[in-house]
């Protein structure tokens, strides 16, 4: 600043290398561009073609992309061979997102064991066939840890209003609305718990009131007709003919037989479902009670239309009754509980039957949260997954006939984590924060072996580039720690792909502020939009070749009347004097 003026840099928007913070999407956060990996495209099964064309951005891991159950059902295992060797003829690693299948069985509207087995088996085909493009290595197989189970996710620092349940007797599906109690030595906020007790507690309670009301009916009816009933096929026998009122009593017996019958066939069924959905403790009482009726339910199969043996069910229906009072069978469930079970089933069989089949060169189940909104997309969901199918798989192995710490050696090695930063940021969209984004990292840092790279704005599943939108990478990564540092990064930027039709790798250099060179240090590519001065870099040419070809480089060429040595236009308004 002199006197009245001031003189400003008239050079705007350009990045200096001698500052290496600058950059519009430099995360702060740098990370070695080796870790960096890209996805094939998901809607071809030429996987090849497609991961060559990728290798021209410099990727130094390729993620064969098989997320269509369909499409990689048509990728041949020639193409999964010719990985093999496009990876040991480039040194590039190559991984697969295996197809999104529902590891729990639940269906829309209910659960099936057979839609258990079946995804059982398509995620073992998968990892089978994954062995083909690394047969010495451990190759990190992608699976979802739900696909169309959804999760109730309230909105931050309020309470659920519902809950999802199942019948897991039927595997139907319902919804339980979460009240808050009124009710005297009932009062409180609404508690999953205690709701699905209560629901439960109620529907026992209204299936022995049902089968007793008939057992009632029956004995009633039998008791009152009984003695009349013998006499009159007594005389039906000796060819007599019946009066009506022994009719009338004949008919009266037979439906209370009737009634017995179908008590006796409930209590049969709340037998099995006390016995299939109680604790130990419970089981024993029922066994007790097996014990007891041993010998006259035996009686009462021989000869189910044996008159003696209505009396026989008479007596099984009421001491059953009494004992089935005692217990209290968790028929309905909370279905995250419940498909989290499932899902570790399914994890540890699939997992155990690599391990035996490939070894030490077994694929590796990595289990990737989901986009949130999705079963199981929180941290602490993933990590109890992680860890109970680690658990299963051991128990299995050991039964076997594996040693135990080679089990658990092989079981930590072969499942784990797969964390995608832009499906656990959508969290924002119901009210949490970058902390608790954090919160949900922490939780799952010692699991994990893979992490995929998207960026969005915590509302929607879009997938950008890193540092194009609010997801806090770099303190996910610093709270994942050293596997944070050096795991694969499998870049996925769908969105990126879709709508700006270029490949989304030097945007994520840019993001992460990777070094140019090898040597790992600068120029960083977070730098280098103030050499470029394209259109991405914001600003355009600072000096277009026009004012080149016309001026040249300096001031020389300017008109004498500005200071140059180009003949000016004299008679001019440049000329000092007017125009003639």
């Amino acid at each position: 600043m002199a006197g009245d003026y001031s003189i400003n840099n008239i050079y705007q928007g350009g990045y200096s290398s001698f500052k290496p913070q600058y950059g519009d999407i430099f995360t702060g956060y740098r990370i070695n561009p080796r870790t960096l990996g890209m996805t094939t495209d998901p809607r071809t099964a030429e996987i090849v073609k497609d991961a060559s064309t990728k290798l021209n951005t410099g990727a130094r891991h390729i993620e064969i992309s098989a997320v269509t159950p369909e499409v990689f059902e048509s990728i041949p295992n020639e193409q999964l061979k010719e990985m093999n060797r496009l990876s040991k003829l480039t040194g590039v690693s190559v991984s697969l997102h295996g197809p999104i299948v529902e590891p729990s069985g639940m269906g829309k509207e209910s659960f099936s064991d057979t839609n258990r087995i079946a995804a059982e088996r398509q995620m073992f085909s998968a990892v089978e066939r994954a062995h083909l493009v690394n047969p010495e290595g451990n190759v990190p197989v992608t699976f979802h840890s739900s696909a169309s189970l959804a999760e109730q996710i309230p909105i931050k620092d309020k309470e659920p209003e519902e809950t999802i349940i199942i019948n897991k007797e039927t595997g139907s599906i319902h919804r339980l609305p979460l009240i808050e109690r009124h009710f005297p030595g009932e009062e409180g906020k609404r508690d999953i718990k205690k709701e699905i007790d209560a629901l439960n507690k109620e529907q026992w309670i209204r299936n022995l009131v049902q089968v007793e009301s008939h057992a009632g009916f029956g004995r009633e009816a039998i008791e009152h007709s009984m003695a009349t009933n013998l006499l009159a096929e007594a005389e039906k026998k000796a060819g007599k003919h019946l009066t009506n009122e022994e009719k009338a009593m004949q008919f009266e017996f037979n439906r209370g037989v009737n009634y017995l019958n179908n008590s006796y066939n409930s209590l049969k069924q709340l037998y099995e479902m006390a016995y299939t959905n109680s604790s130990e403790e419970e089981k024993n009482k029922i066994k007790n009670f097996y014990n007891d009726i041993k010998e006259k339910a035996e009686k009462i199969k021989k000869n189910p239309n044996d008159i003696n043996n209505a009396i026989l069910m008479k007596e099984i229906v009421q001491d059953g009754l009494e004992t089935l009072k005692e217990v209290q069978p968790r028929v309905f469930e909370n279905l995250n509980d419940f498909s989290k079970e499932k899902t570790v089933e399914t994890i540890s069989n699939v997992a155990l039957s690599s391990f035996k089949k490939f070894g030490d060169t077994s694929p590796i189940l990595s289990i990737e949260n989901p986009p949130v909104g999705g079963a199981f997309g929180r941290g602490g969901d993933l990590k109890d997954i992680v860890e109970k199918s680690r658990q299963q798989f051991v128990e299995k192995a050991v039964k076997e006939g594996v040693n135990e710490k080679e089990a658990r050696k092989a079981a930590d090695k072969l499942i784990g984590v797969t964390w995608d930063v832009g499906h656990i940021n959508m969290l924002k969209k119901y009210g949490y924060e970058n902390k608790d984004i954090i919160e949900e990292t922490k939780k799952v840092a010692p699991f994990v072996k893979h992490i995929h790279l998207s960026d969005n704005f915590g509302l929607e599943h879009t997938e950008l580039p890193m540092g194009m939108g609010n997801v806090p990478i770099g303190e996910i990564l610093k709270n994942l720690g050293k596997e944070g540092f050096d795991a694969k990064k499998i870049i996925e930027a769908g969105n990126w792909w879709q709508h700006f039709k270029t490949p989304p790798f030097r945007e994520t250099l840019e993001a992460f502020g990777s070094p140019i060179y090898g040597m790992e240090m600068t120029p960083y590519w977070n730098q280098t939009l103030g050499g470029q001065q394209d259109y991405y870099g914001g600003y355009g040419q600072m000096l277009p070749q026009t004012n080149y070809e016309t001026f040249g480089a300096g001031f020389s060429r300017l008109p004498s009347e500005l200071g140059g040595q180009r003949a000016g236009a004299e008679g001019s308004r440049m000329s000092g004097r007017g125009m003639e």
